[in-house]
């Protein structure tokens, strides 16, 4: 193992988490695993190792000579299902995703190639036009609809279950689980239980088979290697669920960036791949407007997939976050 290699180490705003980075035998293996990755591939470190520490995953970018960087990645227990997961979908939906170096699925670490350019990065440089996002989000629903006949192998791998009819006792269990929602807060969302119970019958009834939903797709979530090709990445807080619950992500994304006009162009380039299933135009873009909104519920459960000990910080950050993910199921959507 290489002791000469200088380490940088960015926390960000959680510099009191807490992630295994902290234990130095943790440490030495997680490099060692990756070094023999490295080697395994014929693959010789050139730099200076990166590391990006975050409550939800330990992240190490290792200079690769000739080939850029290599990526170690290790996630909590609660979501340690992505390394298989990656690997899976390098076999099921090749193209789309990255394909792993390797991967140790029982202690869910990744060895992952660069992917290039992120999109984020692609629409910092330079005026883009909004439409941007249309062919991402077209090739991610074909994704999406590749995966279908899956989501029972999806489910084996360890992907959390949030299925349509599901999602209200999904609802309960996020809930029963927070510690941030205060007596008036857990009040108002009892009394929308009801209606959340309505919302869910009525998507179910649309027909449109669960698979795979990203649940946290937003412009840094996915390469731009060139152009009209897209590879998406950081499957941590997947779900097997509604696939029109992924539109909630990218929908603020590009909302923030480009204002709500926006939002109609790029409802229709994802439903798009979804015609030619029997629903009308108008049931498609009900469905989504419904998914979009109970698609918080994902965002609420993944901040739950913390290291141990990571949600002792001062904010409280995985109920915090969950909180306000939860209390954004009452507003109705822009789309």
């Amino acid at each position: 193992m290489r002791h000469d290699m200088s380490v940088v180490v960015d926390r960000g705003t959680y510099q009191d988490a807490q992630t295994p980075w902290e234990q130095a035998a943790w440490r030495e293996a997680a490099l060692a695993w990756a070094e023999r990755g490295l080697a395994a591939r014929g693959l010789r470190e050139t730099g200076r190792r990166r590391v990006r520490l975050r409550p939800w995953s330990v992240l190490v970018r290792m200079p690769v000579e000739g080939h850029g960087s290599v990526w170690f990645k290790a996630n909590p227990p609660a979501s340690a299902f992505e390394a298989a997961l990656t690997s899976a979908l390098a076999r099921w939906v090749p193209g789309h995703v990255l394909d792993p170096l390797a991967i140790d699925a029982e202690r869910g670490w990744s060895l992952l190639p660069d992917g290039g350019d992120l999109l984020r990065d692609v629409l910092d440089r330079s005026p883009v036009d909004p439409g941007a996002w249309e062919e991402p989000l077209s090739q991610y629903a074909q994704m999406q609809r590749a995966l279908v006949p899956h989501a029972e192998e999806l489910e084996l791998l360890g992907v959390p279950s949030a299925r349509t009819t599901a999602l209200p006792d999904v609802f309960d269990q996020v809930i029963a689980g927070n510690t941030a929602l205060r007596p008036d807060e857990l009040t108002q969302l009892g009394r929308l239980r009801p209606r959340l119970v309505e919302w869910c019958t009525e998507l179910a009834d649309v027909g449109i088979p669960d698979t795979l939903d990203h649940a946290d797709l937003h412009d840094g979530q996915l390469f731009a290697p060139g152009p009209g090709r897209f590879t998406f990445f950081d499957w941590g807080d997947a779900a097997v669920s509604h696939p029109f619950c992924s539109f909630l992500v990218p929908a603020r994304s590009a909302c923030d960036r480009y204002g709500p006009g926006v939002l109609p162009r790029l409802r229709d380039a994802y439903l798009e791949p979804w015609t030619g299933t029997g629903r009308t135009a108008a049931e498609l873009r009900r469905a989504l407007a419904l998914a979009e909104r109970l698609g918080a519920i994902g965002r609420a459960c993944s901040w739950g997939r913390l290291f141990p000990g990571a949600s002792g910080t001062a904010d409280g950050t995985g109920s915090a976050e969950g909180a306000k993910w939860l209390l954004r199921l009452f507003p109705e959507p822009p789309v």
